[in-house]
């Protein structure tokens, strides 16, 4: 288990002070002009030595995407973007950060913004986190009135302006082109790429998009160097991270733990265990809802990082894992995911626009048992039609819930379909 002074988020369940006083006493805000003093090219080193990876969901090294920003200014401004639209269903992390921790996010935006010679920051924020704005512009105007951000700030000749953006609740525009449309105004749709947003992002100049948790933690891993940060986790996996549970365990939480802790003890010490013991847990669902469902017995020496959930065939994601236990009629609740993501396509590819709503009416067959046997397979070949063939990843996310259930699970939905023609539906939880 991590040891309590190797927390970054010293106050992630509201238990202190969040003001800028409270957050100086546990030790941010310390010693930023320093910090900036080291300069661009050496905080991008230490960043990318600390092995730090995107917590958004993709998992892309954080120093090599910083890197990638021009070094020298061809006149346009370049800016960082921060994605705290946190819209994916069972993924509840960052929000912790904005509501109580707000200045670790607000310092790292200045550094990270240094870093990349963005001398604007924008924080697109998920119109639904109506207390989190407000907690996070609070933040936001303390360090403003310290002289931490604005003109020169901290001392340090940098003029850094930030903003915070509020969204209006689309799921789409958590993907990062989507993003940067949405904050230009206009429809959130994901771009092509290439050109990539480091190249043309937002009004077409330099731009990083980052995640609330992967740019919060940035001061902290400055001040106590890459190393330590590296220390925790397998090789490739490296740091801590926010987990998030919820779900059928007895204490749904959010806790900072070290990369590659395995599954069942991040459940079991953190979690209080399944509802009804670990014998009645029947899935997990280890980062979000993009990420294929894991029936029990893997979950048993399941390691939770971004390796260990591709060995699995599924994906590591946010972290946030959605518990199920034997309670649960796992056909419906991929068909709720399948809803979702049909309801959130923006509709501008073809294979996600129709097949996100065919994988759904499937999917509402399958639930009541009123398919063919064939239509697993049917299901299946489009599921694979979907996937890699739309311009963001929406495709991907709609698609992988259903081949892990249908990988998992094909004999639960068989027999469904098998009992619904022999007229005893009755005897399962299907309505």
């Amino acid at each position: 288990m991590l040891n309590d002074q190797d927390r970054i988020f010293t106050n992630i369940y509201g238990m202190h002070d969040r003001s800028l006083a409270g957050a100086r006493r546990r030790g941010h805000w310390d010693g930023t002009k320093d910090l900036l003093a080291l300069g661009r090219d050496k905080i991008i080193d230490v960043v990318k030595g600390s092995g730090l990876r995107g917590r958004g969901g993709a998992g892309f090294p954080t120093g090599m995407k910083w890197s990638f920003m021009p070094k020298q200014s061809d006149g346009r401004p370049s800016y960082l973007v921060i994605n705290a639209d946190e819209s994916e269903p069972g993924t509840c992390k960052d929000r912790e950060i904005m509501r109580h921790d707000p200045h670790t996010l607000v310092e790292g935006a200045l550094i990270a913004s240094f870093a990349m010679g963005a001398n604007n920051c924008y924080i697109y924020i998920r119109g639904e986190y109506i207390r989190e704005r407000e907690a996070l512009q609070a933040a936001i105007d303390e360090a403003y009135d310290a002289g931490l951000i604005g003109k020169n700030a901290c001392g340090s000749g940098f003029d850094f302006d930030l903003y915070l953006h509020h969204g209006a609740g689309a799921y789409i525009c958590g993907e990062e082109t989507a993003l940067l449309e949405s904050l230009e105004g206009k429809k959130g749709m994901p771009r092509m790429k290439p050109p990539f947003p480091a190249g043309s992002g937002l009004y077409g100049c330099p731009t990083t998009v980052n995640n609330v948790e992967s740019i919060a933690v940035v001061p902290t891993i400055l001040r106590r160097g890459g190393e330590w940060f590296a220390s925790f986790g397998r090789p490739n996996n490296a740091g801590v991270k926010l987990f998030g549970m919820s779900g059928h365990v007895n204490t749904p939480c959010v806790v900072e733990e070290s990369m590659s802790i395995s599954m069942k003890e991040l459940i079991e010490k953190h979690g209080g265990g399944v509802r009804g013991g670990w014998k009645n847990l029947k899935a997990v669902i280890p980062g979000g809802a993009s990420c294929p469902v894991l029936p029990a017995h893997l979950c048993e020496d399941a390691i939770m990082d971004y390796d260990g959930m591709r060995g699995l065939q599924s994906s590591f994601g946010t972290a946030c894992l959605i518990v199920m236990d034997q309670s649960t009629d796992i056909i419906k609740a991929i068909w709720r995911l399948s809803k979702f993501f049909k309801h959130e396509s923006c509709g501008q590819c073809t294979p996600c626009r129709e097949g996100t709503g065919w994988m759904m009416r499937v999917m509402d067959r399958l639930v009541r048992g009123e398919a063919e046997v064939e239509e697993i397979d049917m299901l299946l070949s489009v599921t694979k039609q979907v996937e890699g063939h739309t311009i963001c990843a929406l495709g991907d996310a709609a698609a992988w819930p259903i081949q892990g259930l249908i990988r998992h699970y094909r004999e639960e939905i068989e027999d469904r379909i098998k009992a619904k023609r022999k007229g005893r539906m009755g005897a399962l939880a299907a309505e």
